[in-house]
C-alpha cells in the first residue's frame, strides 16, 4: 500500500516563501514521475507541476512558472516545492502526487496531459497553504 505525506503548509504573507515536502512509503520511489496538485477554496483541483523519476523535466502552470521551483531527493524518497513570492492566489491546499502505472516521465511523454488530474493514481492528504495580502 502506497503512503504519502505532505508537510510544509503554513500562514503565511504575501512575497514570502515556503518550501513543501513530500515522502512516500510502499513504492519505489525513484521510478515514479511524481507532481503536486492544489485546490484552491470553492475552486477545482489545479495541477502545479511534474518531475520525471530523475528530477530532470519539470512542467509548471503558467500560474506559478518562475516562481515555483519543483526538486526531488531520490535517496531520501523526497519531493519538494520550493514556492517563491507567493500571493493570496496561491492559498489552497497542496497534494503530492504520483505518476498512474508506475510512469518514469510526466504524462506529456506518453501523449497526455501533465495537468489532468486522472494522470495520477496516488495523492497524498495534502498541507494547507495560506497566503494573506
Amino acid at each position: 500500500q502506497v503512503g504519502i505525506m505532505e508537510s510544509g503548509g503554513d500562514l503565511v504573507q504575501a512575497g514570502k516563501s515556503l518550501r513543501l515536502s513530500c515522502t512516500t512509503s510502499g513504492l519505489r520511489f525513484g521510478d515514479h514521475a511524481m507532481g503536486w496538485f492544489r485546490q484552491g477554496p470553492g475552486k477545482g483541483f489545479e495541477g502545479v507541476s511534474c518531475t520525471d523519476r530523475r528530477g530532470r523535466e519539470s512542467y509548471y502552470s503558467n500560474s506559478v512558472k518562475g516562481r515555483f521551483t519543483i526538486s526531488r531527493d531520490n535517496t531520501r524518497n523526497a519531493l519538494y516545492l520550493e514556492m517563491n513570492r507567493l500571493v493570496p492566489e496561491d492559498t489552497g491546499t497542496y497534494f503530492c502526487v504520483v505518476v498512474r502505472n508506475s510512469r518514469l516521465f510526466c504524462p506529456p511523454t506518453y501523449g497526455d496531459r501533465w495537468d489532468d488530474g486522472s494522470q495520477y493514481d496516488n495523492w497524498g492528504p495534502g498541507t494547507q497553504v495560506t497566503v494573506s495580502s
